[in-house]
């Protein structure tokens, strides 16, 4: 089971890696706090001081189609906001 899905680079989340050390990652939906904090530990060489973890809900959508009423959903998918270490950092642009 992979941990991490990919790195989420965003203008909100680069803005919070720059100025809080905080770096975000798309997680698998089954994964706790220190599992990710072992998996981001393990992969990028750092010390993590603090994890949360955002469950995000599906979006529902209906279309309206010749054909009738279409209904269909988006996957949930669970965000990690990782902070590390003072003087630490994770480069996420190195792996391209």
């Amino acid at each position: 089971m992979s941990i991490l899905i990919k790195p989420i680079i965003t203008e909100k989340a680069t803005n919070a890696s720059e100025l809080l050390n905080c770096f975000s990652f798309q997680v698998n939906t089954k994964a706790n706090k220190v599992e990710i904090k072992k998996a981001v530990e393990a992969a990028y060489g750092v010390s993590v001081e603090k994890v949360r973890t955002i469950n995000v809900r599906p979006d529902r959508k209906t279309k309206f189609t010749k054909t009738g009423i279409q209904h269909g959903k988006t996957n949930a998918v669970k965000k990690a906001i990782v902070q590390l270490a003072d003087g630490e950092t994770i480069d996420l642009y190195a792996n391209m």
